[in-house]
């Protein structure tokens, strides 16, 4: 056991004395471990710079209030070492498992109308358009080159922002980033865990975003929006969901420059930006999308 792990696992009463087998979990800039029924989160390297622990803090007891993520027995606001109860039984999810999983994306949207429609309050508002400049600010202080045409496209995404602000809808505590392995699937039930990024926001950010992150095609995207809606989807509420597939690219662009600035090993931050923010052009650039701009416009 290293010493970091030793440090945390001492500071955490319930399991000061704990001697029992540890087992690494998955985790992009954490590190995440199960000791017996209990699961550990330290925080990664220079994630202080862009996350509140405390909001943070307060977003996974609500989440948990409202029955979507695991009871919260420890956490330390301060530095953002958390312990929640291990959800035996349950898969973590990835893409590939999205798609193996029967009825995992229904699942997945039953969690999110149980949270949204919850009445919980998050600390934090999940403003879009602040955090592409907050980012931004994180990395005109670092040696790291964005994507060409970069500003070009946030620039064009002013329509977008003026659409969303014209029609603004009740906003809702949201996850935020509600990556694959975000999800942990017990085949009846699906539980969400991480509210590093969690906020008020739209709702039907949480819906593209992962659309996004789990490459759902055609029939997971209407299983999602039929769950979550309890029937079909208006224009309106589709094309908000199609228009936060793109503008989640958007910003996830510079949070993976950040891990790139940072020397985050677990992955290649490079392609993982220069590819979401090629996506995010991509679809930008479809007569799909200016429908569903026109969508949201009409109301």
């Amino acid at each position: 056991m290293n010493d970091e792990l030793r440090a945390a696992l001492a500071s955490i009463p319930m399991l000061s004395g704990y001697d029992g087998p540890l087992e690494r979990l998955g985790g992009l800039t954490n590190l995440v471990y199960r000791a017996g029924n209990v699961c550990v989160r330290i925080p990664g390297k220079g994630t202080q710079e862009y996350i509140n622990r405390a909001n943070e803090a307060v977003a996974a007891r609500e989440a948990a209030k409202a029955g979507v993520s695991p009871e919260v027995l420890y956490v330390d606001p301060a530095t953002g070492l958390m312990a929640t109860r291990f959800v035996a039984g349950a898969e973590t999810m990835s893409p590939e498992k999205f798609k193996a999983r029967q009825g995992s994306p229904a699942r997945a949207g039953e969690a999110f109308r149980k949270l949204h429609s919850s009445g919980a309050a998050f600390p934090f508002r999940f403003e879009l358009f602040a955090m592409i400049d907050d980012y931004l600010k994180v990395l005109s202080t670092k040696d790291v080159a964005l994507p060409p045409g970069y500003h070009d496209v946030v620039r064009e995404a002013e329509v977008v922002r003026e659409a969303l602000a014209a029609h603004p809808i009740q906003l809702a505590a949201c996850h935020c980033d509600p990556l694959c392995e975000n999800f942990l699937d017990t085949g009846e039930r699906m539980w969400i865990v991480d509210w590093e990024y969690s906020g008020m926001n739209d709702p039907l950010w949480d819906l593209g975003d992962l659309s996004v992150e789990g490459r759902f095609d055609a029939a997971q995207d209407e299983a999602l929006m039929r769950a979550y809606f309890g029937g079909e989807a208006r224009p309106t509420e589709r094309g908000r969901v199609v228009i936060y597939k793109a503008m989640c690219d958007l910003l996830w662009t510079l949070w993976g420059l950040i891990q790139l600035a940072n020397n985050n090993p677990v992955d290649d931050f490079r392609a993982y930006a220069d590819g979401r923010f090629a996506r995010c052009k991509a679809l930008m650039e479809t007569d799909e999308f200016s429908r569903h701009l026109a969508a949201i416009r009409e109301g």
